[in-house]
């Protein structure tokens, strides 16, 4: 019985990657599709995101389901809450990604992102590309120094959003009114993206530790002990 329960367990935990690695595809393309007016590859995305949806739902019903009939106690209990509550996160990342490419499936032919913003937009693209692969590793990995990682990422996304809010509502700014708020919606859906990435890996801290108050530099240090016990473990 025990043996059965831990595989649940392990499910949960494979699931919640599989989930994650369908968001890195999908904000991989609603980004592409954004920067190039690629309407075919932002069709895909809209249509895939059912997938992400149906995937969080069966998430969620097998961990109520662990919940119901093992009581799960201590670490197995935190395991089946957390993936609960990543897996409402994981398909919110979703979401945003297939609003992106509704912008663009909206906005064709014609380009979704306004002159003058491209630059901005691709980085913002690629930097929500590297938070989704570092999210899937950390979900994989549960290595703590990726979430200092996300941290970072998360801090350039926020400054390029506040540049391209800059950037519209200054005077230099000629947009028409449709440009500026597909410039504004796609930076805030961009920059929320990390957001949501950034409040699963403190999930992912909870875990690990079973302390909500871990800070920063706690999860740094608590990751270059847990790399010295398994070094030493190795030896």
């Amino acid at each position: 019985m025990r043996e059965v329960f831990h595989q649940s367990l392990e499910d949960v935990q494979s699931r919640l990657v599989e989930i994650a690695d369908l968001v890195t595809v999908a904000i991989d393309s609603a980004t592409r599709a954004f920067e190039t007016s690629d309407v075919a590859l932002a069709e895909e995305v809209i249509e895939a995101d059912q997938v992400i949806d149906d995937k969080a739902v069966a998430l969620d019903e097998l961990a109520i389901q662990i919940l119901a009939r093992q009581q799960p106690v201590a670490r197995d209990l935190r395991i089946v809450v957390t993936a609960l509550r990543v897996s409402t996160s994981l398909e919110r990342m979703g979401d945003i990604a297939e609003h992106i490419a509704q912008l663009t499936r909206m906005r064709f032919p014609e380009r979704a992102i306004p002159k003058g913003l491209k630059g901005s937009f691709t980085k913002m693209g690629e930097l929500d590309v590297e938070v989704a692969r570092t999210l899937s590793e950390l979900l994989r990995t549960e290595d703590l120094a990726l979430v200092e990682t996300l941290r970072g990422l998360e801090e350039a996304l926020d400054e390029l959003h506040l540049k391209v809010f800059e950037k519209v509502l200054s005077d230099a700014w000629q947009g028409e009114a449709g440009a500026t708020v597909d410039a504004t919606l796609a930076s805030r859906y961009l920059e929320r993206f990390a957001d949501h990435a950034v409040s699963v890996a403190k999930k992912v801290a909870y875990l690990a530790t079973g302390d909500w108050s871990v800070d920063t530099d706690s999860i740094a240090v608590i990751a270059e002990a847990t790399e010295i016990a398994e070094a030493g473990a190795g030896n």
